[in-house]
């Protein structure tokens, strides 16, 4: 079975439903590239009438995690999965619909496969980006996340 955006969008009614209430949803998965979009609401909105930081980083943590989860999935090993470390910085007001985008699935490929010759645990560090409507980057997240194959 593949992950697709329809089941991760079930899954986080379930196991994320602090994002999914605040609208936080997948739209694209394949083999290189994770698309989640976000739209900003009264639910979402910090004091400044514009999207709260941590809503941004649940939209763009999920890029990159759904990303990970299907190449897992993929390799068909027991494969553990860990965010170690994480930063984003912000650089314009996030208003109306903002897109975050990881295309790192070659990345995330060569990990896997080195965590699997060696038997030791690998840490990859994946790139998000929230983009407006208007094509302007509103925040950029990096995740550190680290792999290990299970015994």
């Amino acid at each position: 079975m593949t992950i697709s955006p329809r089941k991760l969008n079930a899954f986080l009614i379930f196991k994320l439903p602090a994002a999914y209430f605040c609208g936080v949803r997948t739209k694209t998965l394949n083999d290189t590239t994770c698309v989640v979009s976000v739209k900003h609401r009264w639910i979402n909105q910090n004091p400044f009438n514009s999207m709260f930081w941590a809503v941004q980083g649940m939209a763009a943590e999920l890029t990159t995690g759904a990303l990970m989860m299907s190449k897992i999935k993929a390799s068909g090993r027991r494969i553990s999965m860990l965010v170690a470390n994480n930063n984003g910085s912000f650089t314009k007001k996030a208003t109306g619909r903002i897109t975050f985008t990881c295309n790192q699935g070659e990345a995330i490929n060569d990990a896997i496969e080195r965590a699997i010759a060696t038997g030791e645990g690998q840490t990859i560090i994946l790139n998000s980006k929230g983009i407006n409507k208007e094509g302007v980057q509103v925040s950029d997240f990096n995740f550190e996340w680290t792999i290990k194959v299970k015994n």
